[in-house]
């Protein structure tokens, strides 16, 4: 599996001025595979310590956080001496181990020549409340479940694939159909690495449900094992409205939808645990566009997406049939999936921050809403060829943005005052789009 994350591992070793990397994501993105296949390839040796799985290695910063100890102790493990230049350290499940993360601080300060990445599932979640956080000490990169692209790159479509990264839309008008098919098939996968590879293995399409539905269970699981006691079953009722909750025609998310008369305060904590674990995106409010966007979000107004598409299709009980029948995966919940789909498309660019806007009144409303640089682009989700954008014209009207993007299923086509961007090529229209 080809993982373009790769590439910006690769920057940060060839970084003068590299910390130690946090690589943080949910469980089941390909963190451990990511980091392995990056030593194998990028390095003459690789050390790699999983605390969940030693007793030995969870208590290697118990004595003292002395680099040169832990490095002699983690010779010793290995076999073999470690090389600053040339091995990789990875330390993974960090946040099992205490003072794993403290000791990344250690790192930076006394050995910064040696190559120290960190990687933890719930990261947000398990570090140790007695434990000091190494600010300013250590590098971070967020790794998602894999994109379309990466879909592409991985199914023999690499021509294809390097073609959307070019945005050559006047070639890609050509293979429109094929790319609509893979998208329709990306909308029932999604990018979990084990469901992809085991889809490209065997073309079955009810064994990687077999894996979407075991990667599910094992989320549910986490629930009990890592939650506290009191808020479990409050993050079951927000998990399992998820789906009903981006249904709606409005997705702003309705507490009394998971329960009657719910307020915030009741399910504020079993959400915010849900979206550190990495499982659930927060998309908050903004009814003024202007610089910087964090300062005009509504915290209080949200929507909330799901770590990945697929997983969402198996949470919903989607049949493998659905595939068959044309359009009818973009119809039934019309921008549910759509809409999902861009957001995971949006996380594949670095140095967005994302919000979605609507009129104080609410008569209109803009799905995402971006900054990037100097600029804020304003993205209204088609979920089919439906090529009216009322919300979209009355943005344009109101504040007059240098950029504003319609996507849909239709073509690449130029609008007086937007572009309408098919849904497959966003990620790389929207890089377009930087200064």
């Amino acid at each position: 599996m080809k993982r373009i994350i790769i590439n910006q591992l690769l920057e940060w070793k060839q970084s003068p001025i590299r910390k130690p990397l946090i690589l943080s994501g949910a469980r089941q993105v390909g963190k451990t595979w990511v980091l392995k296949a990056f030593g194998e390839t990028y390095f003459e040796d690789c050390v790699y310590i999983n605390f969940e799985a030693s007793e030995i290695a969870k208590n290697l910063f118990d004595p003292n956080l002395d680099v040169h100890r832990i490095i002699s102790v983690l010779e010793i493990i290995h076999g073999k001496k470690i090389i600053p230049e040339t091995t990789l350290i990875i330390f993974d499940e960090i946040q099992v181990a205490k003072n794993g993360i403290t000791s990344l601080k250690y790192f930076k300060e006394n050995a910064p020549e040696y190559h120290v990445v960190a990687a933890g599932s719930l990261l947000g979640l398990s570090l140790h409340s007695e434990e000091s956080f190494p600010v300013g000490k250590v590098d971070f990169l967020e790794i998602y479940p894999m994109s379309f692209y990466e879909y592409l790159i991985n199914c023999n479509q690499e021509i294809l694939a390097q073609t959307l990264q070019q945005n050559n839309w006047v070639l890609l008008q050509t293979f429109h159909e094929q790319l609509i098919q893979h998208l329709r098939t990306y909308y029932f996968l999604g990018g979990m690495p084990e469901v992809l590879s085991v889809y490209f293995q065997h073309s079955d399409y009810q064994l990687a449900r077999t894996i979407q539905l075991s990667i599910l269970k094992g989320y549910e699981q986490d629930f009990s094992k890592y939650a506290p006691y009191s808020i479990v079953p409050k993050i079951r009722l927000v998990w399992e409205n998820l789906i009903g909750q981006l249904s709606k025609e409005n997705k702003k998310f309705i507490y009394n939808q998971v329960k009657n008369g719910a307020r915030a305060k009741e399910f504020e904590e079993a959400i915010n645990w849900l979206v550190n674990a990495g499982l659930i995106t927060k998309v908050t409010r903004v009814t003024t566009p202007n610089f910087p966007l964090k300062s005009y979000t509504n915290f209080d107004v949200f929507k909330l997406f799901f770590i990945d598409l697929g997983l969402l299709a198996a949470m919903g009980n989607i049949p493998v049939s659905i595939l068959l029948e044309k359009n009818t995966i973009m119809t039934e919940f019309k921008g549910a999936f759509s809409e999902q789909f861009i957001l995971q498309s949006l996380q594949t660019i670095s140095g967005l921050d994302i919000a979605y806007w609507t009129t104080e009144v609410g008569t209109a409303e803009i799905d995402f809403i971006v900054q990037r640089d100097n600029e804020i682009i304003p993205i209204e989700v088609k979920a089919e060829e439906n090529l009216q954008a009322k919300s979209l014209k009355e943005y344009i009207l109101k504040y007059n943005p240098k950029t504003a993007i319609r996507t849909s299923l239709s073509n690449y086509r130029e609008e007086e005052k937007f572009k309408n961007i098919p849904l497959y090529g966003l990620a790389f229209a929207l890089s377009e789009t930087k200064e």
